[in-house]
C-alpha cells in the first residue's frame, strides 16, 4: 500500500534526498524544505521503496501537497 509524504507547512523544497527506486527506513530524512527562513527536514512515515516524487528542487509548496509516494 502506497503511503504520501506531505508537506507540514507551506514553503520551499530546498534538497530532494531520494530518487525513484530507493529504499528508505522510517524516520530517515527524505526532503528539505525552506519556511520563512527556517529549514525543515521531511522524514519518511514509514519503511518501503519511494515509487514517485512530486515536486522538485525550487518548488513552492502549499501545507499537505504530497511531496513523494513511498510504496
Amino acid at each position: 500500500m502506497a503511503e504520501e509524504v506531505l508537506a507540514p507547512m507551506v514553503g520551499k523544497v530546498l534538497k530532494i534526498k531520494v530518487k525513484p527506486g530507493d529504499a528508505v527506513k522510517e524516520d530517515d530524512e527524505v526532503l528539505v524544505m525552506e519556511s520563512m527562513k527556517l529549514e525543515t527536514s521531511v522524514h519518511a512515515p514509514c519503511s518501503g521503496v519511494v515509487k514517485e516524487i512530486k515536486v522538485s528542487e525550487g518548488d513552492r509548496v502549499e501545507e499537505d501537497d504530497v511531496l513523494l509516494v513511498i510504496e
